[in-house]
């Protein structure tokens, strides 16, 4: 203290102390604070995630038994199923780039209106023509979940960010365990599949009214300040990307502008997609789409395979298919101590269970009985959740946090051209087979396999010592 012009050097320590003490309990409850709001945001974002998938997963099992009521052939149907996937591939990365640019709660908010928009459409048609025009909305703007994976990227810590996904996944596991037993029995009724989508479009509603009436708080759309460095150590062939770094530059810059109209915000994140596209990272895309499109040609026709090859109702399908999404859901739970395991390599993980799911895929394919159908799924189960954690967090990690909605945006574009793939390919495959669309699944896996084991020699494979040091 300064007493009469003279220091107290002797109750300087003291009031070192004194002054921070309170700023370290200032501190400690803040973090506190922000770690109870962070938990308290997880929350709402799964609860909206289930009444989300429980919405999807009553209609989308039951769309292959639909379309073929209104006499459509297996290569007319995946021609339909095409467009759908055309429409998210030209839509997905858009609808990223503008959650970075106005805000993810109201793009959050007006995708589900929309979506809903679409399924009434759907509860309306009568033949193909307005079963592909309802199929419209759903597909521009069916990116609720990307959207909330974005959000949930933002506010979790990289270490943290592989179990919090694989949470979220289970999430998306746990929404598909009541919709499929639900959608399944009212299929079964009279005009039960107009039913199920009007009681799908119920749901989006009230997800709606949930998200609307929930105090969000989130960062301010070009915000950095809980981003990680854009600029990481590629994981698949152990170098960097000059590209990446290039889009988090473009970033940096677009936040300095605050007057930036939001149409020039969203041309310079598309230019950024184009770089992250042609990055090095288009191992990390190839490989995400082949074993999306892997798994789709394994669902495609799942329902219409099992009832021409063992004469199952889809009654009895959606239980298989509600089990299976409850043991998708216990995977996500247990995938802490499985990177524990790995040492939290995820590429290690994903290689693994990519060769689980290839091998999966065949026993399901050749299956003679509804036991060996019964174990594939039960085992699919797990290495599908596991496999789709990795590759996501793969994703996050080279490309960094700072564009997250970018990078997941343009996670869903490869997806997007998968679900345009994958129809067509089913389609004709089950021409020949109802075994025919798993069979492609298998040898598409092994080719994924294949590019990650020819790459291997290039794996950085020190992760786990770069978590460490952050």
């Amino acid at each position: 203290m300064e007493l009469g012009g003279h220091w107290d050097m002797s109750s300087a320590p003291r009031l070192v102390s004194e002054i921070a003490e309170p700023q370290q309990e200032r501190k400690t409850g803040t973090e506190a604070g922000a770690a109870d709001s962070g938990a308290v945001r997880t929350r709402r974002f799964l609860l909206c995630l289930y009444l989300d998938l429980f919405g999807v997963s009553m209609v989308v099992p039951v769309l292959s038994l639909h379309v073929k009521s209104l006499g459509a052939s297996p290569t007319v149907a995946g021609i339909v199923g095409s467009s759908y996937g055309v429409l998210q591939l030209f839509s997905s990365t858009f609808v990223g780039c503008w959650s970075d640019v106005v805000g993810k709660r109201s793009s959050l908010l007006t995708c589900i209106l929309l979506s809903a928009l679409g399924y009434l459409l759907l509860g309306a048609a009568t033949n193909m023509f307005l079963f592909v025009l309802a199929r419209v909305p759903i597909g521009i703007f069916k990116h609720t979940l990307s959207i909330s994976r974005a959000l949930l990227s933002d506010v979790v810590p990289e270490k943290e960010r592989p179990l919090v996904i694989g949470h979220f996944n289970t999430a998306s596991g746990v929404g598909f365990i009541l919709g499929p037993v639900v959608g399944g029995y009212l299929t079964e009724l009279e005009d039960g599949f107009y039913l199920t989508a009007f009681i799908c479009f119920l749901v989006f509603i009230l997800n709606a009214g949930l998200v609307w009436f929930f105090p969000w708080r989130e960062a301010k759309p070009g915000s950095t300040n809980k981003g990680l460095p854009l600029r990481k150590t590629h994981v698949l062939l152990g170098r960097s990307h000059d590209a990446v770094q290039e889009a988090a530059t473009n970033r940096g810059a677009r936040a300095s502008k605050k007057a930036a109209r939001p149409w020039v915000e969203v041309g310079l994140a598309l230019r950024n997609m184009k770089n992250l596209l042609f990055s090095e990272m288009w191992d990390i895309f190839l490989v995400r789409l082949l074993m999306a499109v892997a798994v789709m040609l394994y669902y495609s026709n799942f329902v219409l395979a099992l009832e021409e090859r063992f004469g199952v109702r889809p009654k009895v399908t959606g239980y298989l298919i509600s089990y299976s999404s409850m043991l998708g859901a216990v995977a996500g739970l247990a995938l802490g101590p499985i990177l524990r395991l790995y040492k939290h390599n995820s590429q290690v993980l994903l290689l693994h269970s990519s060769m689980l799911t290839c091998a999966l895929l065949l026993l399901y394919s050749l299956a003679p009985t509804m036991g060996a159908v019964v174990l594939s799924s039960t085992l699919l189960s797990f290495s599908t959740a596991v496999g789709r954690t990795c590759i996501t967090d793969l994703q996050l990690t080279v490309g960094g946090a700072q564009a997250s909605g970018t990078l997941i945006g343009v996670g869903q574009s490869v997806t997007a051209v998968g679900r345009i793939i994958a129809p067509l390919l089913s389609g004709v495959a089950q021409e020949v087979s109802p075994c025919g669309p798993p069979s492609l699944g298998a040898a598409l896996a092994l080719v994924a396999i294949f590019i990650m084991s020819l790459n291997r020699p290039h794996f950085s494979g020190d992760r786990n010592g770069k978590l460490k040091s952050e």
